[in-house]
């Protein structure tokens, strides 16, 4: 059975957090039981976590030794065998997907172990014992599996009726409804081996290897976030799962009834957060040049920091309440963009730690295979670190701190991403009095340039006009690197550009290969 993410990502500990993973050198049954039954209880909701076996480790760093130790051949059958009696140990049931990996020239076993949906389980000190010993229930502290006790054992009992909303089985969603293409994008993204089996293997089959259903044999469903992330309308199943864009090129109260709605942007879970990227990368994130007074240096900036945008967009997605028939909503403002999602943080985020907003540390994930997810795809960091990351690039970009609002009642997370207070209004140029998208960019490509440009662009394609507002924003991006942001081919931007250059408005400086291009103002 393939595994539904990399091999090397495991053993780099690249996308999986370093609590998730544990390489043993050998294969210790007692040892690997207490670790598979803690992560099968998820105590700290991380979506479970992986055992690699037959691989040594470095005492002070815990990283994978390369070579890989391996696993000789002619055992792995009988270990395979063996898990099967053991499995049966624990209780409730619960049984681990594994996989024969080749690493190094060597065979390695990967344990996967979804957080279970019947939690809490327990498993017995020594499962290799011939007769009944003590049953312990364990979870992970740190990179150790421990027993469970007090408090920590009340705690665990009590998660047998907190399974996160996209882990649930939904009778309403049906097999016609996953999109093979969006499931193959996904497994050749991670790099799985499953990718290559999509069109081999009953749809049902791979799935089930990626932990998709749940419930008995005679009643599987398929889990919430199999719709999410495969689904090209997973709003059939969560109302208005969309994101709707609000302008006010006034100020919401300077003038509230001035405002001009942008796109309703739909799809996957994956696919709204990178067209939502994509629109407001375009629209709204500017670069500015300033010229000193004095000095031989300029001051550059950008109106929004991609990065900061990239993870408020992921983040309202990621832990957004899709059982609320509401959107994320995103105000853009002359001072800043706001985006909002209903749901708010957990409770065991304090009040204190949400006005500083600066690490904001949740026991609970609403969403956490979701995250999982996400994560796999690097849209999203990891655990905790959106907030210090956003004001990270926000501080670098000369910008003022984002600032988050919610209820007391922890309905709706807001989080303000402020605009740089050089900028000025840059939305005034790209909104119509009667309350209609503009239908070019020429606004945008006005910042930082001379005004004596806009003359030329008029006899400009709206198609040509979007590769200028890339290499604006980047002017060092190759014409590879430009068809992959335009969507346009190669050859045609080639072309295009070579036209640009015939009529004096773009240049090329520097060789093709160390180069940059420059918009001539």
């Amino acid at each position: 059975m393939a595994l539904a993410i990399n091999i090397n990502d495991l053993l780099n500990k690249q996308k999986i957090e370093s609590n998730r993973i544990e390489f043993k050198k050998g294969w210790n049954p007692a040892s690997i039981y207490h670790s598979l039954c803690a992560f099968a209880n998820d105590f700290d909701d991380l979506g479970g976590g992986y055992i690699v076996v037959g691989v040594d480790t470095d005492e002070a760093t815990g990283v994978a030794i390369r070579p890989v130790e391996g696993i000789p051949t002619e055992k792995i059958d009988g270990i395979l065998q063996d898990m099967v009696g053991y499995n049966n140990k624990i209780s409730p049931y619960y049984m681990p997907r594994t996989s024969v990996e080749e690493v190094d020239g060597k065979y390695v076993l990967v344990i996967w172990c979804p957080a279970g949906i019947n939690r809490p389980y327990s498993v017995p000190e020594n499962v290799t014992a011939k007769s009944n010993t003590k049953e312990y229930f364990y979870v992970r502290s740190g990179t150790s599996s421990i027993i469970a006790k007090g408090e920590v054992l009340d705690e665990l009992r009590e998660l047998a009726s907190r399974v996160p909303f996209d882990e649930r089985g939904n009778p309403d969603i049906k097999i016609e409804d996953i999109s093979t293409l969006l499931l193959r994008e996904y497994l050749v993204k991670v790099g799985s081996k499953l990718a290559n089996e999509l069109y081999t293997k009953p749809l049902e089959s791979l799935l089930e290897q990626m932990d998709l259903y749940v419930g008995p044999k005679e009643n599987r469903m398929l889990r919430n976030v199999a719709a999410m992330m495969f689904c090209e309308d997973p709003s059939k199943f969560f109302k208005r799962t969309q994101v709707e864009v609000v302008y006010f090129p006034e100020g919401r109260l300077n003038n509230p009834n001035n405002l001009y709605e942008g796109p309703i942007i739909k799809g996957s879970i994956t696919q709204i957060i990178d067209r939502t990227l994509e629109y407001l990368n375009r629209m709204l994130v500017m670069q500015t040049i300033i010229k000193l007074k004095d000095s031989s240096r300029s001051q550059k900036f950008f109106t929004y920091p991609y990065q900061a945008l990239e993870e408020s967009v992921t983040n309202s997605l990621y832990h957004r309440d899709y059982r609320e028939w509401e959107p994320v909503v995103i105000t853009v403002e002359p001072q800043g963009i706001t985006i909002q999602n209903v749901g708010g943080p957990d409770r065991s985020i304090s009040a204190a730690d949400i006005s500083k907003c600066e690490i904001l540390v949740s026991k609970r994930y609403r969403n956490r295979r979701l995250g999982e997810y996400l994560k796999e795809l690097d849209l999203t960091e990891g655990r905790s670190t959106g907030i210090p990351t956003i004001q990270n690039v926000l501080e670098n970009n000369g910008s003022p701190r984002a600032t988050v609002v919610t209820d007391d009642e922890r309905t709706f997370f807001r989080i303000t991403i402020p605009c740089h207070e050089a900028a000025g209004n840059i939305i005034a140029d790209i909104a119509h009095k009667d309350g209609s998208l503009k239908a070019s960019k020429r606004g945008v490509l006005k910042t930082g340039l001379q005004s004596g440009l806009e003359s030329r662009l008029q006899s400009v394609p709206k198609s040509a006009l979007k590769i200028l507002e890339k290499i604006h924003i980047n002017p060092q991006y190759t014409l590879t690197e430009l068809a992959k942001q335009t969507g346009y081919s190669r050859s045609w931007i080639a072309e295009t550009m070579k036209r640009l250059q015939e009529q004096g408005i773009i240049k090329r400086v520097g060789s093709d290969k160390t180069g940059h291009w420059e918009i001539i103002g």
